[in-house]
């Protein structure tokens, strides 16, 4: 039970942490006067949230919850939601950029 809550935790902590770095993607748009400072900021916290840090919080949640897959404590469809997440949450760069150039083009 206690591995079940700490792969959610994680996959809602993944989730945060993206919305964070979607926000801080669309302030790079239409840059205020004077947020330099703020700006540097966000960016520098979504290379760490999104570099080392959440490559390791994911690769650890897809095992456990591929561990409890395997051992019959969760269903396969919470196993697969967790892994196309994880698939999700690193691809949203790649993702956004296409539906830009669609709308866009």
């Amino acid at each position: 039970m206690h591995v079940r809550r700490f792969a959610a935790s994680v996959a809602i902590l993944a989730a945060i942490l993206h919305t964070g770095s979607a926000a801080a993607q669309a302030t790079v748009v239409t840059d205020p006067q004077g947020s330099g400072p703020i700006l540097a900021a966000l960016t520098w916290m979504q290379a760490t949230l999104l570099g080392n840090v959440a490559t390791t919080a994911a690769v650890i949640a897809v095992a456990v919850v591929g561990l409890m897959m395997l051992t019959g404590r969760i269903n396969w469809r919470f196993g697969a939601t967790v892994v196309f997440g994880t698939f999700i949450l690193f691809g949203a760069t790649s993702i956004v950029a296409g539906i830009r150039s669609f709308a866009s083009g």
